[in-house]
């Protein structure tokens, strides 16, 4: 189920995703999630969203990255993603967007069920 969540603290809808769904899933603040980021960006020589700092970032924490189906019928939706994994907390990618699953549930600021996951970080 969509659960709205929005943990930018002004309650900025601005294009922070990665921040978001890395905050939820690893139960930091906003804030906490955004320096962290930064941090790893500038380790790293790169934007704290690019898919490899905050993957780096979430490898350092013990998780774990796996690839989804790209092309349908074998690609599946947000929504099919969670129910499949209700229990676990894991980091959706799609391309474009980025979303925390906390056990078979998502955690976003819109309800992005339709969209197309590529891959998923296991965070625990």
């Amino acid at each position: 189920m969509w659960v709205r969540c929005n943990p930018n603290p002004v309650g900025k809808e601005t294009g922070d995703c990665v921040i978001r769904a890395v905050a939820i899933a690893t139960n930091q603040s906003w804030k906490e999630a955004y320096w962290a980021l930064c941090e790893q960006g500038a380790i790293m020589g790169d934007l704290p969203n690019n898919n490899a700092v905050w993957g780096e970032y979430l490898r350092k924490h013990g998780g774990r990255q796996f690839l989804l189906p790209e092309n349908c019928p074998q690609c599946i939706t947000v929504q099919a993603f969670c129910e499949r994994y209700p229990k676990g907390v894991y980091v959706i990618g799609t391309g474009e967007h980025a979303v925390a699953c906390i056990d078979g549930d998502w955690y976003d600021m819109y309800d992005s069920r339709n969209m197309t996951p590529t891959y998923f970080w296991k965070v625990s």
